[in-house]
């Protein structure tokens, strides 16, 4: 009897773990945050009801902050796995050390840093990349960009080469507004469900 009894917390245990790591982290900056705009409009929200309409079983932690660098990530990354035991860690961050002129090689090692302790964690990485505006001129903008898809190939990780690219190919002079807020920067609410149809083949190859 007392052998069944440790037998079956055993098996609990093994479940209870097995659905603990069907966890998605999501750490990433205001892109991924919901800025200007509902939470619940955002797309790790509308990721997590896309996840329950297919009955995945996955559920997402959305750890991303607006304004957050690399660096502020990396200061997080060994707590957040820690709390959420991911299958998945989707890094979308880059956007605010490239709009404050950061270093590039800091950058990369600061992303360098988070995949290997993920992996490390057990768990599989989706990289997202972002791009920089024009007016920060071509030569930094062109690293900038490289530098995603090197960390991907060195790691052997999936790689969104550019998350806003669907809004690119759909904004206008004349619909600018509805996809974009009025910063120029953040996507709006329409723009969300247009953000999770291009990230979802992605993140399906990853988890």
């Amino acid at each position: 009897m007392k052998l069944i009894v440790l037998l079956t917390l055993c098996l609990l245990a093994h479940l209870g773990q097995a659905q603990q790591r069907d966890n998605i982290l999501i750490l990433g900056d205001s892109l991924s945050a919901g800025y200007g705009i509902k939470v619940e409009e955002s797309w790790p929200v509308l990721l997590q009801g896309k996840l329950n309409e297919l009955q995945l079983g996955f559920r997402v932690h959305n750890a991303s902050i607006s304004g957050q660098t690399t660096a502020e990530g990396l200061a997080q990354i060994n707590r957040l796995l820690k709390l959420t035991q991911p299958k998945l860690v989707i890094l979308e961050l880059g956007a605010n050390d490239g709009l404050r002129g950061l270093p590039i090689m800091a950058m990369q090692d600061n992303l360098q840093a988070m995949i290997t302790r993920s992996q490390l964690s057990g768990a599989n990485v989706l990289l997202v990349g972002i791009r920089t505006p024009a007016n920060y001129g071509r030569r930094y903008g062109q690293m900038f960009s490289k530098s995603f898809q090197q960390l991907a190939q060195r790691n052997g990780i999936s790689l969104v080469p550019f998350m806003l690219e669907p809004l690119s190919r759909l904004i206008t002079d004349d619909n600018k507004a509805e996809y974009i807020q009025a910063d120029g920067l953040h996507p709006t609410a329409q723009a969300q469900p247009i953000l999770l149809d291009f990230l979802m083949p992605y993140i399906n190859q990853s988890i």
